[in-house]
């Protein structure tokens, strides 16, 4: 299985601080699907274009399976990836955020103020994570067993079955 990872952080992409939570979208994944995993990652600076060029590079030329980002789902003025994904989206899944939404609101608050996304693009799933390392953790433990069963429904698979 194939998974794009994209941080989205102005200070990531110019170096000022290390990227720790697409190295834990990393953690989290392999812990679910094992070994047969390949990544493939990018940092890139909170501008839509560059998120929407991204979420493209994975889903429709490296035709990755899954693609997640982290970062930019909030409110501040630079936090655009919803704007940067939506767009992209063929299908829109949005229990997807509500999930992660009502995950997170057991442990923070002001979670209700995410704005994450996901859907599909092609055969892609793609999916918004907060930017924090505990929550990209704690959103896909939640999401989990629908990431397995939403990439076999694109690939055609039986989705009871192995991916």
């Amino acid at each position: 299985m194939k998974i794009g990872r994209v941080t989205i952080s102005d200070r990531a992409s110019a170096g000022i601080y290390e990227d720790r939570s697409g190295p834990e979208i990393e953690r989290v994944l392999c812990e679910f699907f094992g070994k047969v995993v390949k990544f493939e990652s990018a940092i890139v600076p909170d501008e839509i274009p560059l998120i929407s060029a991204a979420l493209r590079k994975f889903a429709d030329e490296m035709q990755c399976d899954l693609v997640v980002t982290t970062g930019g789902t909030g409110i501040a003025l630079r936090d655009v990836t919803p704007e940067a994904t939506r767009p992209l989206l063929e299908k829109e899944l949005p229990g997807f955020s509500e999930a992660m939404r009502m995950q997170s609101l057991a442990r923070v608050k002001t979670a209700i103020l995410s704005r994450a996304l996901a859907g599909t693009r092609g055969r892609a799933l793609v999916i918004n994570l907060p930017g924090k390392p505990a929550a990209v953790r704690e959103c896909l433990e939640i999401l989990a067993p629908a990431i397995r069963e939403g990439i076999a429904h694109l690939r055609g698979d039986d989705p009871h079955g192995k991916i």
